[in-house]
């Protein structure tokens, strides 16, 4: 108990030590090149130096120019990293309620004010645009702010004279030190989805972001060490297999959150759940936009180009295809008359509708998707692979792309393509829809538009995918609902934030 009072008193005077303005320390140019700047890691409340031989380059996808370097953590610096996590478990799992709470108060409010700096971080590292990006903060604040719940969603449950003279109590107590693994395409949104919930329940964190942006994941590091955060609460380490095999094998980790493609999250739930760890992996997706000939035509044709080409269409829950129902069919060369008017650009450009891809190499396997559909049969009525932007001549860009005559059997439509394509398939009825929903492995989201109430309750109620929209083409739900990706997007017995997500922490 005295450990915790001390412990809740200089969190209470930390808080009012720091400023709410950001020192890019975390992010510094070095010794390893005059004029290209390394990424520390963040280990005990500081930024840290690597002593790594290994490194990674740093680029911008809309020239493909190196803006920094990245290290691979060593196995020294990454047992550092779990030893002050379990180091600061004890005391902070001690410290009261109360405080964890102040500190993801003033947490999000440090966040609030420097949205649109971590936003055009992340625009530079990752290619997306402004607005993209400021959504991208805008989704993982919201879980944070819901965090700060916590006084309510901790509440334990008790029931008296469960026999003579037995009362019985049940309390959620922390687990220990946990970790993330974050995928490239969401570098603010899907790290503030992991640690703030993690560490406001008591727990510690490790945080292993994407190698190639982690300039955000630093700068909410920074941030949520100046909220008043105590050292050891949330370390940072970078690197690729070496880290992955790390976390999942490393004994003082008790339980992993990742996000990324089915190949790597099924690797990791096998091989973290025979260690003993709680893993919830969430991984790849096809999601199915059903669109009824009774529809609001306007709005589902706005929607459909905004949520298949939106972010490159580099997102779990990118309306990725299309199913057009009875006469819905007629409408898909307005459609592609939408998606031709989508300004392709540098994501930092006014008026760009959507930004760049990830890498060269992301580029080809879109493109290589894309001509496959030609080669089994289908027809590409809007193309985007030779799409040149000026200025930006060697950038990652593929333009929004309608693939059409797709079925079921092609390789377009079984794989996840990860970029701004809509793949549009045809049925005469909406049982053959929904047959074609369920027939697919994923199972993220999925939405129909149509005006009908009892054609939505059918589909809702017989579709087999973990998140319905109703004229709701990215289903995502807000933080006091679960995230509840299923079949092959989903790996574990946890989902992401709202009730489920604290019941397990």
């Amino acid at each position: 108990m005295a450990a915790a009072v001390a412990a809740a008193a200089a969190v209470r005077t930390r808080i009012l030590q720091v400023s709410s303005k950001v020192n890019s320390t975390w992010y510094p140019a070095s010794s390893f090149s005059s004029s290209v700047p390394t990424v520390k890691l963040f280990i005990d409340g500081k930024f840290v130096e690597s002593k790594s031989d290994k490194w990674i380059d740093i680029h911008n996808p809309a020239t493909n120019e190196v803006i920094g370097h990245v290290p691979l953590a060593t196995k020294a610096e990454m047992d550092t990293a779990v030893a002050s996590c379990k180091r600061a478990f004890p005391t902070w799992a001690d410290t009261s309620v109360l405080s964890r709470q102040q500190i993801l108060l003033r947490y999000q409010q440090l966040i609030k004010e420097n949205l649109k700096e971590i936003a055009k971080l992340i625009t530079l590292e990752q290619g997306k645009t402004l607005a993209d990006a400021e959504g991208d903060v805008f989704r993982g604040l919201q879980v944070v702010e819901h965090a700060c719940s916590v006084t309510s969603l901790l509440l334990g449950e008790t029931m008296p004279s469960i026999t003579k003279d037995m009362d019985l109590y049940s309390y959620r107590l922390p687990l220990g030190v946990c970790a993330g693994i974050a995928p490239f395409n969401f570098p603010a949104m899907i790290p503030l989805w992991m640690f703030p919930m993690a560490i406001v329940c008591g727990n510690t964190f490790l945080l292993k972001p994407s190698e190639r942006v982690p300039g955000a994941s630093m700068l909410l590091a920074k941030l949520f060490q100046d909220s008043g955060a105590p050292d050891g609460t949330l370390n940072i380490i970078h690197g690729q297999h070496e880290a992955v095999n790390f976390i999942c094998d490393h004994p003082d980790i008790k339980a992993i959150s990742f996000v990324g493609s089915n190949q790597a999250g099924e690797y990791i739930f096998e091989r973290g759940s025979r260690h003993g760890k709680r893993v919830q992996a969430n991984m790849g997706a096809k999601n199915h936009g059903v669109v009824m000939p009774d529809a609001n035509k306007e709005n589902t044709l706005n929607q459909l180009v905004g949520a298949a080409f939106g972010a490159a269409g580099q997102r779990c829950m990118a309306l990725s295809t299309a199913i057009l129902v009875g006469e819905a069919k007629k409408w898909l060369p307005e459609l592609v008359e939408r998606a031709k008017n989508l300004r392709v650009n540098a994501g930092d450009q006014p008026g760009a509708d959507l930004g760049p891809l990830i890498t060269p190499q992301a580029k080809e396997r879109v493109c290589n998707l894309i001509d496959s559909g030609t080669k089994e049969g289908a027809s590409i009525l809007l193309d985007g692979r030779k799409i040149k932007v000026k200025g930006y001549e060697n950038g990652n860009f593929v333009g929004p792309t309608i693939i059409s005559n797709v079925k079921p059997t092609m390789t377009c439509y079984k794989e996840e393509i990860f970029g701004p394509v809509l793949v549009v398939l045809e049925t005469d009825t909406l049982d053959e829809a929904i047959k074609i929903v369920n027939d697919n492995p994923y199972g993220n989201g999925t939405a129909i538009f149509t005006t009908n109430g009892a054609t939505a309750r059918k589909y809702s109620h017989l579709v087999d995918v973990g998140q319905v929209g109703v004229n709701v083409p990215i289903p995502v739900p807000l933080p006091m609902f679960s995230f509840t990706g299923s079949r092959s997007s989903f790996r574990g017995d946890t989902n992401f934030y709202g009730k489920q997500k604290r019941e397990k922490n």
